[in-house]
């Protein structure tokens, strides 16, 4: 199950991060998100009733990811596993959020900016690594971690979106994570999920487009 998980993260190629999205509009958005080809969706675990939209979305989707982000200690991973989550996405290094994730065959992309947090986190267990904050360092900087560190996988995230997806891609990441460039606040707020929808079909078009290169 822990294999076939993290093989479909890398077979979608793009992580859809919802923050904040209220309960009551989280199936919505994960519609729309889903409708737009997406095949693996973060709830941050600072999101309201976490727990509920995680236990929502994982019963809503058969063949759907839905994991947990920002996921800052221990106890945090296991509440949110207990809740369904499928895999786990965390900021930092923690060496206890990785252990928990082993310990119940969970994925965990750990994140790094560093070469030497990249090797921390990978030999710590993570399955990824989340280079964050992207946008700091941009696909030159995760061309620069790949060159000598081609054994770990890297994610980034962080100011990611449909226009530089591709490029983060050609720079060797696995797959990307994509917060407001897909669940866009002011479309959420006003109803617009075919603005959510499109915005997350732009983005696996252009991952695919950069893998087909």
């Amino acid at each position: 199950m822990h294999a076939r998980r993290t093989e479909r993260i890398r077979e979608g190629g793009v992580i859809a991060i919802l923050r904040g999205v209220a309960p009551d509009a989280a199936v919505d958005v994960a519609d729309a998100v889903v409708d737009g080809g997406v095949t693996a969706l973060e709830v941050t675990a600072d999101t309201p009733d976490v727990a509920e939209t995680i236990g929502a979305l994982a019963d809503r989707f058969d063949d759907v990811l839905v994991g947990a982000g920002t996921v800052l200690d221990a106890e945090t991973a296991r509440a949110v596993q207990l809740a369904g989550a499928e895999f786990l996405v965390t900021p930092t290094v923690d060496a206890g959020v990785i252990e928990t994730a082993n310990r119940y065959g969970t994925p965990v992309a750990a994140g790094a900016f560093t070469p030497t947090e990249a090797v921390e986190a990978h030999e710590a267990g993570a399955d990824f690594v989340k280079v964050f904050p992207a946008k700091t360092g941009g696909p030159e900087h995760v061309a620069a971690l790949g060159g000598p560190l081609p054994q770990i996988p890297l994610v980034p995230t962080g100011g990611v979106g449909p226009a530089n997806a591709g490029e983060y891609v050609d720079a060797g990441a696995v797959a990307v994570g994509v917060g407001s460039a897909i669940v866009d606040d002011d479309a959420v707020a006003s109803g617009e999920y075919a603005t959510v929808a499109e915005n997350a079909r732009r983005t696996v078009d252009a991952v695919a487009a950069a893998r087909d290169r």
